[in-house]
């Protein structure tokens, strides 16, 4: 069995079929086994840990709500994010999942104290000097469809980026966008 942690950048999408112009996993310059696949998405406008494997058993034990393998994400935002914001967010907050009204399970959530040490972002956020940003993380045990920013969202702070940065006990700190790092089973769970 094959074990690939990438950094996937901003704007490459989570699959290795080309879908348009934009770059996919297969862009990335590392050659891939053919049998290999992403355990979990991550959408083209989010960046960050991405695990890629041929072992099916891999997708149920770290993604299964029931398994309770955590998530991480930070998400700049926004605006100035509030306290009652961040309780709102862990209580969970209802959002919309394939039209249909969703409560999303209780989280961890807390305002980043200073702006994380991240790669730059091609291209870059925009800068506007009239509205302040702030840096929100997420620490969840399910993943919906553009789940974070839906949450963000309905407690009025729109992402700007979101990079996950932790699914388990598997980090993405060090790691450069693109970059590929091949790991054995046993530092996956």
């Amino acid at each position: 069995m094959k074990y690939y942690l990438i950094y996937k950048p901003f704007g490459t999408i989570s699959q290795f079929s080309k879908e348009n112009d934009s770059p996919t996993l297969a862009d990335l310059g590392f050659l891939f086994p053919k049998d290999v696949y992403p355990v979990g998405r991550l959408d083209t406008n989010s960046e960050g840990l991405l695990l890629l494997t041929n072992d099916k058993t891999i997708n149920s034990q770290l993604l299964s709500p029931k398994n309770a393998h955590e998530r991480s994400y930070w998400a700049q935002v926004e605006g100035t994010a509030t306290n009652e914001a961040v309780k709102q967010l862990a209580k969970g907050v209802e959002i919309s999942v394939d039209g249909k009204a969703y409560k999303t399970l209780p989280c961890k959530a807390h305002v980043l104290k200073e702006d994380p040490i991240l790669p730059e972002r091609n291209p870059p956020i925009r800068f506007r000097a009239n509205i302040p940003t702030s840096w929100i993380e997420l620490t969840l045990h399910e993943g919906k469809n553009h789940q974070v920013r839906k949450m963000c969202a309905k407690a009025g702070f729109p992402v700007l980026r979101l990079v996950r940065v932790r699914i388990g006990k598997l980090f993405v700190f060090d790691m450069q966008p693109g970059e590929v790092r091949e790991l054995s089973k046993s530092e996956l769970l």
